[in-house]
């Protein structure tokens, strides 16, 4: 897993969207439907609407870090909010991307474990 700054936000796109964006759509999405600033050290994650795809958009300093994420089976899971974002922690964050249903609190079966 990478390691980021303890003070790091980071929010989930509840919406989904068009995984062909990039560095500049990302970055477009964040401004305008997150309403954050990119540039401030977020973490930016976006889905495709199954949740099989996340997109993870970074700032590091230097400049844009795009991170992909493709599951070979089953879907990301993470609560519903009241906007258009869901602000995440770190362990959130690991436990996420190690397969726990951040709905049920359980560990997804994505390989035939």
């Amino acid at each position: 897993m990478l390691n980021f700054p303890s003070c790091v936000r980071i929010f989930v796109a509840l919406k989904p969207c068009d995984m062909r964006k990039s560095f500049n759509g990302l970055y477009a999405l964040a401004q305008e439907q997150l309403e954050e600033d990119p540039r401030e050290g977020a973490l930016f994650l976006f889905s495709n609407k199954p949740r099989t795809l996340l997109k993870i958009l970074y700032f590091d300093g230097s400049g844009l870090v795009v991170l992909a994420k493709r599951l070979e089976g089953g879907t990301f899971t993470w609560p519903q909010g009241d906007s258009d974002k869901l602000l995440l922690s770190r362990r959130s964050l690991a436990v996420l991307m190690e397969g726990v249903d951040l709905k049920r609190g359980h560990l997804k079966k994505w390989h035939g474990d």
